[in-house]
């Protein structure tokens, strides 16, 4: 099923597109009801990772709540929904070609009443990553959809921010499903021929290496599913 996004909530993208920074700059925007949006411009050419970063402080404690999967597209943001009020801080680490690497300067969210003012409260939950993401996951908010470059997760098949590969099928005992995963060049990877768990996961270790992976899900022997997730990579 397709998802369509009201005409309103174009409006709200297209108004959070507008305002965003360039890299290292980014924008933190308070849109009501705890949702945080951050988002930016990216213009760096051999970009290889960026990931947000929130504390409680301005200079210490920080921790990463986002690996964008895709760190290369120009656009790109998040909706933060799991902070506890506006008193956080946040900033983006970057990392370039070779291992270098530098943080840009940790701002506060400043209050957007006219987003505010939309009361747009589309549920979502911000622990999948998508693209931003963003980003993975068949919850993720439609906001979030939208401005991480439409990569929409599977349902089956997804990426927790923790980095495990979540395996989350139809429970239905008559079904019978198997796997089989490839990197982003089509290599096979591995297979799983029987599964017998409906809710698992698969540690990210088990993949060798970050960066996008492709996956087929077969229900009794007929390809159900053809699509990919993203494995950040740990610094």
């Amino acid at each position: 099923m397709k998802n369509i996004v009201p005409a309103f909530l174009l409006l709200f993208i297209c108004s959070t597109i507008q305002a965003q920074d360039t890299l290292p700059k980014f924008s933190v925007r308070n849109i009501g009801s705890n949702k945080y949006v951050i988002s930016w411009f990216n213009n760096f050419k051999n970009v290889k990772q960026i990931s947000i970063q929130r504390s409680l402080d301005s200079t210490k404690g920080f921790k990463t709540i986002l690996t964008v999967p895709d760190p290369t597209t120009p656009e790109n943001g998040f909706v933060d929904s799991k902070a506890i009020n506006d008193h956080n801080f946040y900033r983006i680490y970057i990392m370039l070609d070779k291992g270098v690497y530098f943080f840009s300067a940790s701002k506060k969210p400043f209050y957007d009443s006219a987003a505010a003012k939309r009361k747009l409260n589309v549920d979502g939950n911000s622990d999948r990553l998508g693209n931003i993401d963003s980003l993975n996951g068949p919850n993720l908010n439609i906001k979030e959809k939208v401005i991480t470059n439409s990569f929409i997760a599977s349902k089956y098949v997804y990426t927790y921010r923790d980095g495990y590969v979540r395996i989350n099928l139809p429970d239905d005992e008559k079904k019978k499903y198997s796997l089989k995963f490839f990197d982003d060049k089509d290599s096979p990877v591995f297979e799983i021929k029987e599964i017998k768990l409906r809710n698992f996961k698969i540690d990210k270790s088990n993949f060798y290496h970050s960066g996008w992976f492709k996956f087929e899900l077969y229900e009794d022997g007929k390809l159900l599913e053809n699509h990919k997730f993203y494995i950040p990579k740990e610094f």
